[in-house]
Parts: structure tokens; sequence; C-alpha cells
């Protein structure tokens, strides 16, 4: 519960050599718990850019939806999640980035560096491609996804294989406009 939470101690960055990594593995056992409560991950540093969310899954009623939102406060406080039915084209993709409220930080809000959003879309992309190919896949979730100027780093994934739900209703699906 506490590997992507930067703001309870649970996550130590920039670690260049073994006493740095032996240092912050200390501190966190002694600050948090046993390793084995811990579980604790070692991976390389990714580079700096926004933390995002991208998470498909397959919903009885309306079928396999896609959702995009930035991580942590945005989405899991004020809900700024928006979200697609699969498969999304490349402009739904687009979109899907675009229709967040805090989709300016994407796009050198205040100053600071755009980050690649192509590569990002084209995750979208991949994950509605994957879900949309291969029914047994109902759920996906990608937390953190990374975006830097220059492409995309999954920190973090899981999915979840079952026997697809079954639909009644073969028509066109939509999602209502908000």
């Amino acid at each position: 519960h506490l590997r992507h939470r930067a703001d309870l101690g649970g996550v130590r960055l920039d670690l260049a050599d073994e006493e740095q990594l032996r240092r912050a593995y200390a501190e966190l056992t002694d600050q948090l718990g046993t390793p084995e409560e811990l579980s604790p991950v070692v991976q390389r540093m990714a580079p700096r850019g926004v933390d995002t969310i991208v998470r498909a899954v397959i919903d009885p009623a309306a079928g396999a939806a896609l959702s995009f939102g930035l991580a942590g406060a945005p989405s899991q406080l004020l809900g700024d999640m928006a979200h697609r039915l699969i498969p999304v084209t490349d402009r739904e993709a687009a979109s899907l980035v675009r229709s967040i409220r805090t989709a300016p930080l994407l796009f050198g809000w205040r100053g600071s560096a755009p980050v690649d959003t192509p590569a990002l879309e084209e995750l979208l992309l991949r994950v509605s491609r994957l879900v949309d190919d291969h029914p047994e896949v109902v759920a996906v979730g990608l937390e953190p996804v990374v975006v830097a100027t220059h492409g995309v780093s999954v920190l973090s994934a899981s999915v979840r294989l079952a026997p697809p739900p079954a639909r009644d209703d073969l028509g066109p699906r939509t999602l209502p406009a908000y």
C-alpha cells in the first residue's frame, strides 16, 4: 500500500550507489515495518515527468472502457478521470488525454516542459487493443505511468484474466456526454 506513496515515505528516489540503497532500505524498515510487510522493490530510476493512471475494465452493462487521469490527488480527491469505450481510435486517445481538467499539466503549464503526449496516446491505443483483442483480459491497471518529455515509463502494472462477462446487447454502445 506504500509502493507509490512518496507522500507517506514509502518511496526513495535517485539512489546512486549501494551505500545509498542500503541506507534507504534501513530507513524504510525502521520506519515502516519488516521486509516481509514491505515487499520492497528496486527498479531503474524513471525519468521525471507527470504521473498518470491508465486503466481498462470490462463492465457487464457498458462493455470495455478505457480510463485515464493524473495519479494522486487529481484522480483520488477530485475524480478527474476520463473514459472512452474500447476500441478507441487515435482521435479518441488524443481526446481522452485532453479531456481531464488537469490536462494543462501535460502541455507545459506555467512554464513546465510539455510531456510526450504522442507516446502516452500510443500507450492508450495499445491497452485498448489488448483488451479488445483478448476478451479474457477483463481489467488492466497501469499506475503510475510517468510521462516524461521523451517517452513513458510504466512503473507498475496489473492484469486480471477471467472469462469475459456475457453481453446480451450487441448493438452500438456510447458513453453519456458530461
